[in-house]
């Protein structure tokens, strides 16, 4: 059933009829995210679930996070559902193009993605650091300490962490792991020395693994943006989602939602 537009909060509204009253937009409405969205009553949404406290999905199939949640809320300012379509950061692309309206997670704007996608307005912004034993803190916090020989590296497949990893620890055993969740009981077995991730994650995770510590979070290797995967050239849907998103950060919730996680 389609909700009718005029019931979607005013911030909104204001943006949408400001948009449609503009030729070029107007015309190409139809073909929008937004209408098909609003016509199906469902918000399709991908994410990975495996890259807390972004996004998390639990044993029962259900998804929690901090962007699970806001996207849960985006879905609601439009009046429908969402609906959590799986996806893997080898797979995050073409998944996205193929299957949903918007993809969230901690993902990384990087120019590979924006050849066939559009990004939101940053929700944060964040960098890579080491995750090891704490009994190991002294021997990996730099890169070159990291990029030797007998240093064992391992990294999730297919997302920013392996392109990290490949770029500046060619000297290192590199490990290649398939999922983002058990990495970090290969550290604690031993099976591995390095896990080189997103600083909120290994805040995240050192909470879970007290054996485990992240390495100066403050000051990461690298800067990049997190935010939101969105049609490629779809002004109208695009332009709702950012205004929406606007208000989230300007009133603080996503850095309440965050905080919650990490501590």
């Amino acid at each position: 059933m389609r909700r009718p537009l005029r019931y979607l909060p005013i911030a909104v509204i204001s943006t949408l009829s400001w948009l449609l009253a503009t030729g070029p937009v107007a015309t190409a409405q139809d073909a929008s995210h937004l209408i098909t969205v609003q016509q199906s009553g469902v918000l399709r949404v991908c994410t990975t679930g495996d890259y807390p406290p972004y996004t998390l999905r639990e044993d029962d199939g259900t998804y929690r996070g901090v962007d699970i949640t806001l996207a849960t809320d985006l879905a609601a300012t439009l009046h429908v559902v969402p609906q959590w379509i799986p996806t893997t950061w080898s797979t995050l692309t073409d998944d996205f193009l193929a299957r949903c309206d918007i993809a969230v997670g901690g993902i990384s704007d990087t120019p590979a993605r924006r050849v066939v996608a559009d990004f939101s307005i940053p929700t944060s912004i964040d960098g890579k650091t080491p995750v090891v034993r704490r009994t190991d803190a002294a021997d990996y916090a730099t890169v070159d300490q990291i990029n030797r020989p007998e240093v064992r590296v391992i990294v999730n497949r297919g997302g920013t962490n392996e392109a990290f990893a490949r770029t500046n620890f060619p000297e290192a055993q590199l490990t290649i792991w398939p999922d983002n969740l058990t990495i970090y009981d290969q550290l604690e077995q031993h099976n591995a020395d390095v896990f080189v991730t997103d600083s909120v994650e290994g805040r995240y995770r050192q909470r879970t693994h007290p054996t485990l510590q992240v390495l100066h979070p403050d000051t990461p290797f690298d800067s990049a943006p997190k935010a939101y995967l969105l049609p490629k050239g779809d002004t109208l849907f695009n332009t709702v989602v950012n205004t929406w998103l606007e208000s989230e950060i300007r009133t603080g919730r996503s850095n309440q939602l965050l905080a919650d996680w990490i501590g």
